[in-house]
């Protein structure tokens, strides 16, 4: 059975009234990644937040845990679902966050996290490795969040489990999110990992 939430009516009335429509059938388990495609613009965050707020779920994302350091607005990130990102941790970004999905399953307690494969909103030749590594590792789906602007649509229809095989994921996820356009289309990196990602079955064993 399918995750479902009860979201906010303010927030479903404010995007339909800026013009926006989502599609949306649930979660398919209570832990997941959820990547988003194309960042573009730094309108991305608002209509991001508002269709969460609408479908009802706590999503977390990532952010510089220098970001959470800051009075106010760090409380304020972690109000809407932000989680601090320690590069310098022992076990790397990667192996935190796989291990803060596996408290989370222990405690059959819901955590996803959402954040761009591209990692900025400038083009780039591909993709950034971050969100294959915990997905796979983590052994949770990946739900692929089409985000439309020319359409004005979110689609949040399509779930896929990664097989290991980096390209052939990766040509799956293109066929998927390919035809999106952002706020700014010359802006969108093309759906390719940015370099063969080294896949681990075990933390630190290749």
């Amino acid at each position: 059975m399918p995750v479902q939430f009860q979201g906010s009516r303010l927030a479903a009335w404010v995007l339909r009234a800026w013009g926006w429509r989502w599609v949306y059938h649930g979660f398919p388990a209570r832990q997941g990644v959820a990547i988003v495609y194309p960042h573009t613009s730094n309108w991305d965050f608002p209509v991001a937040v508002l269709t969460k707020w609408s479908i009802g779920v706590q999503v977390h994302f990532w952010g510089k845990d220098s970001l959470f350091r800051i009075p106010v607005f760090g409380r304020w990130l972690r109000w809407l679902g932000g989680v601090p990102l320690d590069r310098s941790a022992p076990r790397g970004a990667v192996g935190e966050m796989v291990a803060q999905f596996e408290r989370a399953r222990q405690r059959d307690e819901l955590f996803w996290l959402a954040l761009s494969p591209e990692g900025t909103r400038k083009r780039t030749e591909g993709w950034r490795s971050g969100f294959y590594q915990v997905a796979h590792k983590a052994q949770v789906p990946v739900m692929l969040v089409k985000l439309d602007v020319a359409n004005k649509c979110i689609d949040l229809s399509h779930c896929m489990r990664l097989t290991g095989d980096v390209q052939a994921d990766h040509e799956r996820m293109a066929q998927h999110l390919m035809g999106a356009s952002g706020f700014k289309p010359q802006g969108a990196s093309p759906i390719r990992p940015l370099a063969q990602t080294p896949i681990t079955t075990q933390e630190g064993r290749a």
